[in-house]
C-alpha cells in the first residue's frame, strides 16, 4: 500500500540520519503530507511521539557504541546531536536509567528500542459515523496561542489553552454566523516548527480587543462525529480516523487546517457530541 511505503520510507530516513540533525519537515515531504500531520501520524499509529522515538533510537545506538568499544562519551554527545555531555547524559539515563559511564560496567542493565516498521492491522469493530463536505474558504475570529510541533505537548498545551480562555469564549458565541456552526478548535499548521492553535467561530464581524482574525481556505473535510467526555473522546477519535479510516478510505491529507466543532452542553458528559473535521484530498 503505497500509504504506509511513504511512512516506511520516511522511516529509513530518519533512521539514516540518527548520527545527523533529522530535518523532520524533509521526513514529512517523503511521507507525502505537512509537518505537523506527519508528527500527528507517527504519534498516532508508533504509539510514541516522533521526538520521543528519536531521543529513544539514538540512545539505543549510543548504549551499543559505549558496550562495543573506546569511545569517550563526548564524542558520542557530539555525534548523536548533543551539545554538551550534560544534556547527553541526561537523555542517556532517562533512557537506560543509568548514566552512560556506567554502560561498559559488567551486568548493567540497559534499554534498547528497535527501528520499527508501520504495518497497517484495521480493527473497524466500532463504527465510526462521518460524511464528506467540501466548503469554500471561511473566516474565524478567536483567540490563538502558538504551539511547539510536538504532539505530546499539544495534547497537554491546548486543554490548558481553553482552561485560560473559557472566560472570552462568552464574547464568541454571539459573533457566529455561517458555517461551521458552534465553538471552533482550529490548527493550523502549513510548515515550520510551530503551529498556530484557535479557539474561534466562523465570522463576518470584527475581531475583539484582543483576539485574531484567520481565513480557513477552501477545501474538503472528512468530518466525523465524537461522542464522549472531552478532550479524552476527541483524541481518542483522532487516533482511530488516523489509524482505522485515512489507510483504507482513498483519501490522503490536505495541506489545510484541521477543525473541531463544539457544541452546547456538559463536555464531560459521556453523551457530549461533537465532530473532528480532517481536512483531505483523493489520492492521486
Amino acid at each position: 500500500m503505497e500509504w504506509l511505503e511513504r511512512l516506511n520510507d520516511a522511516l529509513d530516513y530518519l533512521e539514516a540520519n540518527l548520527e545527523a540533525e533529522v530535518d523532520t519537515l524533509r521526513a514529512a515531504q517523503i511521507a507525502a503530507c505537512s509537518q505537523f500531520h506527519f508528527q500527528r501520524m507517527f504519534t498516532y499509529i508508533a504509539g510514541v511521539p516522533l521526538g520521543e522515538y528519536i531521543r529513544r533510537r539514538r540512545m539505543t545506538l549510543a548504549a551499543l557504541a559505549l558496550t562495543a568499544g573506546e569511545e569517550k562519551v563526548i564524542d558520542l554527545a557530539l555525534r548523536y546531536g548533543y551539545e554538551s555531555p550534560t544534556a547527553f547524559n541526561r537523555a542517556f539515563q532517562s533512557v537506560h536509567g543509568v548514566p552512560p559511564s556506567r554502560a561498559r560496567e559488567a551486568g548493567v542493565r540497559l534499554t534498547a528500542y528497535p527501528r520499527i516498521t508501520f504495518t497497517l492491522t484495521v480493527k473497524g469493530e466500532t463504527a465510526m459515523n462521518y460524511r464528506i463536505e467540501t466548503m469554500g474558504a471561511f473566516r474565524i475570529i478567536g483567540m490563538k496561542t502558538t504551539l511547539p510541533m510536538d504532539m505530546e505537548q499539544s495534547f497537554a498545551a491546548v486543554p490548558a489553552f481553553w482552561g485560560r480562555s473559557v472566560a472570552r469564549v462568552p464574547e464568541l458565541l454571539p459573533l457566529a454566523a455561517g458555517e461551521p456552526k458552534g465553538l471552533l478548535g482550529v490548527s493550523a499548521c502549513m510548515g515550520g516548527e510551530t503551529f498556530d492553535y484557535y479557539i474561534a467561530v466562523a465570522s463576518d464581524a470584527p475581531a475583539p480587543e484582543g483576539m485574531v482574525e484567520y481565513a480557513v481556505p477552501a477545501g474538503t473535510w472528512a468530518i466525523f462525529v465524537c461522542e464522549g467526555p472531552m478532550p479524552e473522546a476527541m483524541q481518542s477519535l483522532q487516533k482511530r480516523i488516523v489509524t482505522e479510516w485515512l489507510p483504507t478510505s482513498g483519501y490522503e491529507y490536505a495541506n489545510a487546517p484541521d477543525v473541531e466543532v463544539y457544541f452546547a452542553g456538559d463536555q464531560r458528559a459521556a453523551d457530549y457530541h461533537c465532530e473532528a473535521w480532517l481536512p483531505i484530498v483523493k489520492k492521486v
